[in-house]
């Protein structure tokens, strides 16, 4: 006999057809005689031994109508974003699933919502193993806290439950950091999410990962700020969410690389702490471990988490042998289009079978959950195309394709016969002379100024007019290299923060001057030596750049959305057809002239 039965129990009937847009189309045959769309939903909790502590996870168990014993379902297991719960957003994601026949388990995670514990970012030992043990409630090896036990999730095996993950951002990395503890996960779905926190929070966009970067203060206090009022915004006597005065509700080693980054200074004796640390709770650590099939779903308006993110991951499951894809659909932490109509995945409208990113997770877990082996799960790599509705798709992600050289002159050219010879200088301020964006100006609802930088304190190279329509989609790559006497007297100091600082990036110019940042996206660097040559890695994008435009290479010293230069550091670029600095590009149409 199936069981699920809990003290505070609580009915929640959706019709697929209203409130979720579409009928469904995959539901298993064992639930398929079940009344479309009704799921009953019973709060649960569950006591588990986390990062040393003891602390009670706050779920939701959806259970389709019809799903039972002898009726059983795959489950999905879903989790929040930073700074919510089991009832956001997560909430729609299992209502989603729940009504298209699926078993759902959503909980807020550890700290979060009503969960206790610290916030300890997702680490795959803490947040990882926690989650292990709600699959093994999934399985009907382990009761909640009330005694509920349930039987009705296919298995693969004994106390192996079918289970997929979903989920957003936080809710996104919980899922690799738990399938590198758990093999019995069988499909994960991250959306949005890091691969290495050292590249979110503090990115240097050059190749030598060892020299930190600049330091992306908005959006790491705006989190901070966030997860340190969980006790206020959720008051609870759990004592397990306290940590201490200086430390409320983060893991000790949390708030001491923050405080190090909002010093300014990097002690050499303390860099490698707090890289370890970032590293040791991101995926780029624990991604070896990782085995279960992902399709990696990554934002294009995003600056937090980058599409270049998401292509590291990409890269290093598919070198292992993990069956893995990706889609840069539009939407971000930085916005993007969300709005059913423009065809884009909303599960809280319910657009799964009618948004291109929808589809593809439903055949994901048609394959993987249902295990259905003809199950179409769409080409390696897509990606949303603002000009023009709907997606490209290729079998890999477009490599580097067209070389442009810095000239002289201030022009971006494509032959190295076309370099003037000649030297160009800016200095920075003690105050940021640039702007990319406000990065919490969509979160707490206030306009942001345009991208703009002052004169003197950046250099650009515009290319010629495109005579027909550039299309880039892929991360640009440049080579550089810099005079700047100033900052080679003080460079090799015990704090990084004695290096040069800068931030290179690429405008769409229109025919009119207008000047757009695609995405707002900038490539923080900090040069390792300016002795010598550097390469920098920029955000990808997928834009195109239309007739009659323009493309700006520019390199400027400051942005308000980071840390920059430590005292004055004046910067002089030489060009010569010889020896001048190269722009790559990830051209699938057309070319720059």
């Amino acid at each position: 006999m199936s069981r699920a039965r809990s003290a505070s129990h609580k009915t929640c009937v959706r019709a697929a057809g209203t409130a979720l847009l579409a009928p469904l189309t995959l539901v298993s045959p064992a639930a398929a005689a079940a009344p479309a769309g009704e799921f009953t939903v019973t709060a649960l909790e569950f006591t588990v031994e986390a990062g040393g502590r003891t602390c009670v996870v706050d779920a939701d168990l959806y259970r389709p109508a019809g799903v039972g014993t002898h009726r059983t379902a795959p489950a999905v297991l879903t989790t929040n974003g930073f700074g919510g719960s089991k009832s956001d957003g997560t909430a729609d994601t299992a209502r989603a699933f729940a009504a298209r026949g699926y078993v759902a388990l959503a909980y807020s995670g550890l700290g979060f919502g009503r969960s206790g514990c610290l916030v300890s970012l997702d680490d795959p030992e803490i947040d990882g193993r926690a989650a292990s043990r709600l699959i093994d409630f999934l399985a009907g090896t382990r009761p909640a806290d009330d005694g509920t036990t349930i039987d009705f999730v296919t298995e693969d095996g004994s106390g192996d439950p079918r289970v997929g993950m979903i989920g957003g951002s936080y809710g996104g990395a919980i899922q690799l950091a738990t399938a590198a503890v758990d093999r019995r996960v069988d499909a994960l779905v991250p959306l949005i999410t890091w691969n290495d926190l050292n590249r979110s929070i503090d990115p240097n966009n050059v190749r030598d990962t060892s020299v930190p970067g600049a330091f992306k203060w908005q959006w790491a206090d705006g989190f901070w700020l966030i997860g340190e009022g969980q006790p206020l915004t959720d008051p609870s006597l759990d004592l397990s969410r306290f940590n201490s005065l200086d430390c409320v509700h983060f893991v000790t080693r949390a708030c001491d690389t923050l405080r190090m980054l909002n010093s300014g200074s990097y002690p050499a004796d303390r860099v490698d702490d707090m890289q370890s640390f970032a590293r040791s709770v991101s995926p780029v650590s624990y991604l070896p471990r990782v085995e279960a099939p992902t399709l990696l779903v990554q934002g294009q308006a995003d600056s937090l988490f980058t599409l270049n993110e998401a292509q590291a991951s990409y890269e290093t499951l598919r070198a292992q042998g993990t069956e893995t894809k990706m889609i840069w659909q539009s939407w971000g932490h930085s916005g993007g289009m969300t709005d059913p109509s423009s065809g884009e995945l909303n599960i809280g409208e319910g657009n799964l079978e009618t948004s291109y990113v929808g589809r593809r997770i439903l055949a994901w877990f048609d394959r993987y959950l249902h295990k259905q082996a003809d199950a179409d799960t769409g080409p390696a790599f897509a990606y949303y195309r603002d000009w023009q509705s709907g997606y490209g798709e290729a079998g890999a992600v477009p490599s580097l394709s067209q070389k442009l050289y810095l000239s002289g002159d201030g022009k971006l050219v494509d032959t190295r016969a076309k370099v003037a010879r000649g030297s160009r200088t800016y200095a920075n301020w003690l105050v940021p002379t640039s702007h990319s964006e406000s990065s919490l100006s969509g979160v707490v609802g206030l306009p942001d100024p345009q991208p703009y930088d002052t004169a003197g304190t950046y250099l650009g190279w515009r290319s010629e007019p495109l005579t027909a329509p550039v299309d880039v989609v892929g991360a640009p790559r440049a080579r550089l290299e810099v005079v700047s006497p100033a900052t080679e007297r003080v460079q090799q100091s015990n704090d990084a923060a004695d290096k040069l600082v800068l931030f290179a990036k690429v405008y769409d110019i229109a025919p009119d001057g207008t000047r757009t940042l695609v995405n707002r996206l900038v490539a923080p660097v900090r040069v390792p030596d300016v002795t010598r040559p550097f390469t920098v890695d920029l955000p990808g994008i997928a834009h195109r750049y239309e007739t009659g435009h323009r493309l700006e290479f520019v390199i400027a010293a400051s942005d308000t959305a980071y840390f920059g230069n430590r005292g004055v550091k004046p910067v002089t670029v030489v060009s010569a057809p010889e020896d001048t600095g190269v722009l790559e590009l990830p051209v699938v149409r057309g070319s720059v002239h």
